[in-house]
């Protein structure tokens, strides 16, 4: 296609806006776009739309947050229409759910799957980004929207011999499409994060035998996961506005909210019963509705921790691997917390057995399973369960470049993740990012943060076409002060210790281990964040410059 340009022709095929992804935030922004007649495409790697949901297809897969909760809230319509069938809705459904969406709104037809991004390069002389495909394709944009997700580029342990294996074997992120056929199987799980343990609850009754490598143990808790019937599902829809004002007025954009004592002012026996009830309750609760202190004072958070400890040894029934599941090395808590079916029951199963590999490491993988300091073991499936470089890792994994060349990996790599709101980059203009680093979504409730983030990125476009206004970029000073000020909202955090993805930290990514902090999130709760959001677009975008001309100095943070 040729797109005239002003003055100028452009031989690419040429879009007003390119989104880089077709999860969540990729379908929602493109509705947006399209209702307002802009000109635009997402590009997807994978074969279909779902995001999260396309890629991982393993055993146990599903919310962690309740889902009508996670659903989009942006159509009173849908919300009439869907019924979930689970609180915790499973992977299949939570597909089913947003290919739903795509087709009730004709937003297929505005994206192209299979479509790798190979490098995105702003280019001064026409104001536009112009992007490399794997397809031999250029495009070009005036907006690009960064669309990628959270946790969308899996990482592999660093174990010689992975290519030697010759059973089955793969991330968790790329389960394949087709049945694994378990039954009878030896099978090894490397990690015992969040994936893991959905994975373990799951398989740990239908496999021959399953071997559990763990490095560091992780904090869990009961999903305490329930069926919504026709009932139950027209009781949801009555309370959908009190609903949304729940999750808007909540720091992680969920329904629970911290109580409002004081940890102090509490008594240990009232206490232990607020925590009991909560370890009881579906969800998030006990993570959520617990007292604010247990995320700023060690001594609180020490105390909830040894509550949940006790709780695992009641689970597990041999006190040695009971032991062994417990972490050390931070709280209750400081970290997202997993949310579990089974798992520390899949402990008491005679076909299950955990390996600490901090006592007997990993030596390697070999043709027939892993070999570790003491012992050869041999698997016929292998599952690495080994996470993701998160938030950022889509971001590195695209030559993106902006003004005068500068490197998007280059500049986040040397100078700490910098950005204007979560939203823009210092030298990358037009570049728009809803949920990303530093923003409001990566700390909360996804879809809830992802609205919020799509919502303000596509009044902004429509105010810079109201204002014929070609180029929007985040100020020097905007950006400084916006990261000083999430840099700071970690300082009072207990996860700021934590080897969690939240500060950036994954030891098979060179520069992300421990002692290496990257501030990626927003530590001052949704409501806060929609408030600054919000006051920098009263004050007529204070911080971003637009069309070269210096803006309205931002608000202080």
């Amino acid at each position: 296609m040729t797109k005239e340009l002003g003055s100028e022709m452009s031989t690419d095929e040429y879009y007003e806006a390119i989104v880089i992804g077709a999860g969540v935030c990729g379908i929602y922004q493109i509705k947006r776009l399209v209702d307002l007649g802009i000109t635009a495409t997402v590009l997807e790697l994978g074969g279909d739309l779902g995001g999260t949901w396309y890629w991982n297809r393993y055993p146990g897969c599903r919310y962690d947050s309740e889902s009508y909760t996670y659903g989009y809230f942006f159509s009173r319509e849908l919300l009439d229409e869907w019924h979930w069938t689970e609180a915790y809705s499973p992977q299949p459904e939570n597909l089913k759910y947003l290919n739903y969406v795509a087709e009730k709104f004709d937003l297929r037809q505005h994206m192209q799957f299979n479509v790798r991004v190979k490098a995105a390069h702003w280019n001064d002389e026409d104001g536009l980004w112009r992007l490399s495909l794997d397809d031999n394709r250029t495009l070009s944009c005036r907006f690009l929207i960064m669309g990628t997700g959270l946790l969308s580029q899996p990482t592999m342990p660093n174990i010689d011999g992975i290519n030697d294996f010759q059973g089955d074997s793969f991330h968790t992120y790329y389960w394949p499409h087709e049945e694994v056929k378990l039954a009878g199987k030896r099978v090894a799980v490397i990690g015992t994060g969040a994936t893991a343990i959905q994975v373990i609850g799951e398989i740990a009754d239908k496999v021959g035998d399953l071997k559990i490598f763990q490095r560091r143990a992780n904090w869990a808790a009961p999903l305490n996961n329930y069926k919504i019937d026709n009932a139950k599902m027209a009781e949801i829809r009555a309370q959908y506005d009190k609903i949304q004002e729940d999750c808007a007025r909540s720091p992680g954009g969920f329904e629970h909210h911290p109580d409002r004592r004081g940890f102090w002012e509490v008594g240990r026996d009232e206490r232990l019963k607020l925590w009991d009830r909560l370890y009881d309750e579906p969800g998030f609760g006990i993570w959520l509705q617990n007292f604010r202190e247990i995320f700023t004072d060690e001594e609180a958070n020490a105390e909830l921790s040894e509550y949940i400890a006790g709780r695992i040894r009641q689970r597990v029934k041999d006190p040695i691997t009971a032991e062994k599941l417990i972490p050390k090395d931070h709280g209750f808590g400081v970290q997202r917390v997993p949310l579990e079916t089974n798992y520390y029951e899949a402990y008491n199963r005679a076909n299950v057995q955990l390996i600490d590999i901090s006592e007997t490491p990993v030596e390697q993988i070999t043709e027939t399973g892993i070999k570790t300091s003491v012992a050869d073991f041999e698997f016929d499936i292998i599952i690495y369960a080994t996470g993701f470089d998160a938030i950022t890792g889509t971001y590195d994994h695209i030559d993106i470049r902006g003004r005068n060349g500068e490197r998007l990996k280059e500049k986040w790599d040397g100078g700490g993740i910098q950005t204007y709101l979560g939203i823009f980059v210092h030298g990358f203009p037009n570049m728009l990012m809803p949920a990303g680093p530093q923003s409001g979504s990566a700390s909360s409730n996804y879809p809830r943060g992802i609205e919020n983030g799509v919502n303000w990125v596509t009044a902004l476009m429509e105010y810079a076409r109201v204002n014929n206004v070609k180029c929007l970029e985040a100020s020097a000073a905007a950006e400084h002060d916006w990261t000083e000020h999430v840099v700071q909202m970690y300082s009072t955090m207990l996860m700021r210790k934590a080897r969690s993805w939240f500060t950036g930290y994954n030891s098979n990514v060179v520069g992300h281990e421990y002692g290496n902090p990257r501030y990626l999130v927003y530590n001052g709760g949704a409501p806060k964040y929609v408030r600054r959001i919000d006051q920098v677009a009263r004050d007529g975008y204070a911080g971003v410059e637009m069309d070269g001309v210096a803006p309205k100095q931002a608000a202080a943070s």
